[in-house]
């Protein structure tokens, strides 16, 4: 059994991240700030899930005992709280830390750029620097495919240039993997950044496509298809991200190496029209559709070439898009009662 620190625990992965390594008898100990980005009450449903109740978790920097998981501890705290984050680090001793726990979305980070150099940058540095000094030797970190900006090149492998970041939380993410390299090199801890492409599922984020289209289709209402439906993303079901976290947790990079970079993603790319169409056959409702230009920050194409993954942690994607948006449509139905 082994202990992990699980940031953004409220979040759609590492709410799922939490539910996997408690089922295979692990501590875990989740922080999350709980913010307004998206519905809070999805968070603290999530939460529920885990057995932390509201009333436990809505006060900041308070011990949340879960009610039906043993092996695990949750805290509302922000990352960038240099008071209270050494404590958690200092009282649980962890073996790894997970850092899931991020600002999300390109098109609200060029609005509010601060948010994102608070949670992204100096929160990800005060998690470094707490692991520095409580001698943690392994991180795993949520790094993001909008690193490749509006790259031509396909599909994307981790040894392309990725210095052409064009939106704000894009440019985070290229600055913690820097910031990770920077710690690998001088205090030998182990840091593995893993570039998530597009993921979906149940318990997702409401400002996701899917979450944005399913609620539109179901109530009658038009969606939003950014230019003209050309676009392609490589959606990746949660089940097949949480396998690949998990096993690099669980497991050392090969020979000997303290850093490395992954692409995390389904290996082929779907186009938007196509997702939709999978969309309203599981709902059962034609889509109204409004064609709209390209958004400010929106890329045209992701598409992981995971190969290294699978060749140093044995990833291996399985989950169908039908599949994926079958069980995420029941979900939906069952969550919201439509």
């Amino acid at each position: 059994m082994k202990n992990y620190f699980i940031t953004g625990i409220a979040g759609f992965i590492g709410f799922h991240l939490a539910k996997h390594l408690l089922a295979q008898g692990h501590q875990v100990v989740g922080i999350d700030n709980l913010n307004t980005y998206y519905d809070v009450d999805l968070k603290y449903a999530r939460l529920k899930q885990l057995g932390i109740s509201k009333n436990q978790a809505e006060f900041y920097n308070r011990k949340a005992v879960s009610a039906s998981q043993p092996h695990l501890n949750f805290y509302q705290l922000k990352l960038e709280d240099r008071a209270n984050l050494p404590k958690l680090f200092r009282q649980y001793q962890f073996d790894a830390v997970c850092n899931l726990a991020a600002q999300a979305g390109v098109r609200y980070s060029i609005e509010n750029p601060e948010v994102y150099a608070d949670s992204n940058i100096t929160g990800f540095l005060n998690v470094l620097q707490c692991m520095r000094e409580f001698e943690v030797p392994k991180l795993v970190y949520a790094s993001s495919s909008s690193v490749y900006g509006n790259s031509t090149e396909v599909p994307f492998k981790e040894n392309q240039n990725v210095d052409h970041p064009i939106s704000v939380y894009a440019a985070t993410k290229k600055a913690n993997e820097l910031l990770a390299h920077s710690y690998a090199h001088l205090f030998g801890i182990q840091c593995i950044g893993l570039r998530f492409f597009t993921v979906y599922g149940p318990w997702g984020r409401p400002d996701m496509a899917i979450y944005l289209f399913a609620d539109a289709i179901t109530k009658d209402q038009p969606i939003q298809v950014f230019n003209q439906g050309e676009l392609s993303r490589d959606f990746t079901y949660i089940d097949d991200i949480i396998l690949g976290v998990s096993a690099t947790l669980a497991n050392d990079l090969p020979d000997g190496k303290r850093y490395g970079v992954y692409n995390i993603g389904n290996a082929q790319p779907v186009k938007l029209l196509d997702f939709i169409e999978a969309l309203e056959q599981s709902l059962g409702k034609t889509a109204q559709k409004q064609m709209q230009p390209m958004q400010p920050g929106d890329v045209y194409q992701t598409w992981a070439d995971v190969s290294d993954l699978k060749r140093d942690f044995g990833y291996q994607p399985s989950t169908s898009i039908q599949e994926g948006i079958a069980a995420f449509v029941d979900w939906y139905k069952a969550y919201y009662k439509v």
